[in-house]
C-alpha cells in the first residue's frame, strides 16, 4: 500500500524559504507522476509543481516557477519542493500526491489534482507580511 508522508511545513516571514519533503512509502514510481499541490479553505486545490519519475524536467504553476524547486532523490523515495521567495498568497496547505494508476508514456504530467489517486496529509505552510 502506498503511502506519502509530507513534512517541512511552517510559518515564515515574506520572503523567507522552507524545504518541504515528502517521504514515499510502500511504492516506486517508475513510470508515473508525483507531484505537490495546495489548497487554501473554501478554495479548490492547485498544481504547484509536478514531474515524470523517469524525468529530471519538473513542471511547475506558472504562480511559483522562478520561486519553487521540486526535486527527488535518487532512490526515488523522497520528494523535495524547495520554496523561496515566499509570499502570503502562498500560505496553504501543501500536498504531495501521486498517480498510480494512469501511464503517462509521453511523460507529460497534469499540473490538476483530478488524476492523482494517492495523497500525503499535508503540511501547512503560513506566510506573513
Amino acid at each position: 500500500q502506498v503511502q506519502l508522508v509530507e513534512s517541512g511545513g511552517g510559518s515564515v516571514q515574506a520572503g523567507g524559504s522552507l524545504r518541504l519533503s515528502c517521504g514515499v512509502f510502500g511504492y516506486t514510481y517508475s513510470s508515473y507522476c508525483v507531484g505537490w499541490f495546495r489548497q487554501v479553505p473554501g478554495k479548490e486545490r492547485e498544481g504547484v509543481a509536478v514531474i515524470f519519475s523517469g524525468s529530471d524536467t519538473p513542471y511547475y504553476s506558472d504562480s511559483v516557477k522562478g520561486r519553487f524547486t521540486f526535486s527527488q532523490n535518487n532512490a526515488k523515495t523522497t520528494l523535495y519542493l524547495q520554496t523561496s521567495s515566499l509570499r502570503p498568497e502562498d500560505t496553504a496547505m501543501y500536498y504531495c500526491a501521486a498517480d498510480t494508476i494512469h501511464p503517462y508514456p509521453g511523460g507529460a504530467c497534469p499540473l490538476i489534482p483530478q488524476p492523482y489517486n494517492t495523497w500525503g496529509q499535508g503540511t501547512q505552510v503560513t506566510v506573513s507580511s
